[in-house]
Order: C-alpha cells, then structure tokens, then sequence
C-alpha cells in the first residue's frame, strides 16, 4: 500500500498566539508591548507572538515567541482565548491564540523581528496593532476575575 496523502478544497487559516504579560511592581500595573519591526503594522505596538510551528502545540508557540522577543520565560501562562475575526490580519486569514500572565516585572530586551520592548503603565497603553485592543480590555477581564485582590491595592 503507497503513502496517502489528505487534499482538502477548503482554504486553511494560519494560527498565531500572543502573550498578554502583566507586571506589577510598588502597586502599579503595566503590560509589557513590543515593538513591531516587520510589516504589518511596522513601527506599531503589539503583544509578543507570532506564527505557531508546525511541530508545537500553542501554549509552546507563545512561549517560544515571548522567549524570541523579549527574553522572558513565565513560570506559567493561562489561555485567554480564540481571536477569529475575519479581518484581523491584513496579511491573510489568521486566527491567534491569546495566552496571559502576571509576572514579577523583569528586564526586556527586543530580538528576533521586535524592534523594542517595554512595559507600559496600563493608564498609558499606545494604541495597539492588530485586535490587541479587544485582546487587552478581555486579558484586564480575566485579570480582574482570577486576582480580585490584586485591583484593591492598584494605585
């Protein structure tokens, strides 16, 4: 019996993830951003993500992209959820999985295609490339629902 192969007439979308990092440091809460250095969105502010491998799993890819892009490495992400909207990446049919974490707020430095990385104030988020308004204003959500104490001692 010859090796098989699958054909399907249906288009496949591409699959990205994106981290959400919250740092909190003397009562202030920041998201940590990158920089885009690449087209769509060049010069823009963005999440740490991109591209998942064809031989990893998702929660992998966002680890491996944060690790890529900013030299951190979380104990532990949490899936956020799906983003499927149609006209999210003008590159194409993209759909990304958003994962978050609160950290300790640690060193950044930019590589891979970021062109700088930093962590933001939450009261002064530049506007962001993509849907990672939507990503953002769901991650604070869940935030909020996971570490009620936390917003009680935010100045």
């Amino acid at each position: 019996m010859g090796e098989s192969s699958y054909c399907y007439k249906y288009p496949r979308p591409a699959v990205t993830t994106d981290c959400v990092l919250f740092g909190l440091e003397e009562g202030e809460l920041s998201v940590l951003l990158i920089q885009r250095g690449r087209e769509p969105y060049k010069g823009c502010w963005a999440f740490p993500g991109g591209f998942m491998e064809m031989d990893e799993d998702a929660e992998h890819g966002a680890l491996r992209e944060l690790r890529e892009e900013t030299g951190l490495e979380p104990m532990e992400i949490r899936q956020l959820g799906a983003y499927t909207g149609v006209d999210r990446d003008p590159r194409g049919r993209v759909i990304t999985i958003a994962y978050y974490a609160l950290v300790g707020k640690g060193e950044v430095r930019a590589a891979d295609d970021a062109a700088a990385a930093r962590w933001f104030p939450i009261g002064e988020i530049p506007p962001l490339a993509f849907d990672h308004d939507q990503i953002l204003r769901d991650a604070l959500q869940a935030l909020r629902r996971d570490e009620p104490h936390l917003f009680n001692s935010l100045r």
